[in-house]
């Protein structure tokens, strides 16, 4: 089976990976985990057996560079010296036009997080979303609907449920 060349999958799948690496790091790490799963998928690309669905294998390996991007997160400490927290810039970061979204996206439980991510910013079906989260098809369509509910009744006005 002959792979198509690599920079085709590159022009037709690149606004997907920074879609999904933007869902699931954030704004601010969005490139840097985009750059380290195209990196992996070209390092790996010529070991692949067959070219099915390769937008979902695209997917799944950045979905697992942001993982790898909030292990090294939670592994890292902040520097705590006075002198150095000193000499850094205070920014308000920007606020995003979508009234909080992002931050209770954000908020849910990791599996659901990432599910919900998978499947509406990077527009994978169950199938791939259970492929990527490593569960069936069944519990990506519950973790997507658990993290949806949630949702909703974070954004529904209390006005509005009498």
């Amino acid at each position: 089976m002959s792979l198509p060349p690599f920079q085709h999958l590159v022009d037709e799948h690149w606004r997907d990976v920074a879609r999904l690496a933007h869902g699931l790091v954030g704004p601010v790490h969005a490139d840097d985990v985009a750059q380290q799963a195209w990196t992996r998928a070209l390092a790996a690309y010529p070991r692949l057996t067959h070219a099915r669905n390769l937008r979902s294998w695209l997917l799944t390996v950045t979905h697992r560079c942001a993982m790898d991007h909030h292990r090294a997160a939670r592994r890292t400490t902040p520097h705590e010296d006075p002198a150095v927290l000193a000499e850094a810039p205070v920014v308000d970061p920007p606020t995003p036009p979508d009234d909080g979204l992002w931050a209770r996206v954000a908020a849910l439980p990791p599996r659901q997080r990432d599910a919900v991510v998978m499947r509406f910013v990077g527009d994978l079906d169950h199938r791939a979303v259970a492929a990527a989260l490593g569960t069936s098809p069944g519990m990506s369509r519950r973790l997507v609907s658990d993290a949806v509910a949630a949702l909703r009744l974070d954004l529904t006005d209390p006005e509005d449920l009498r």
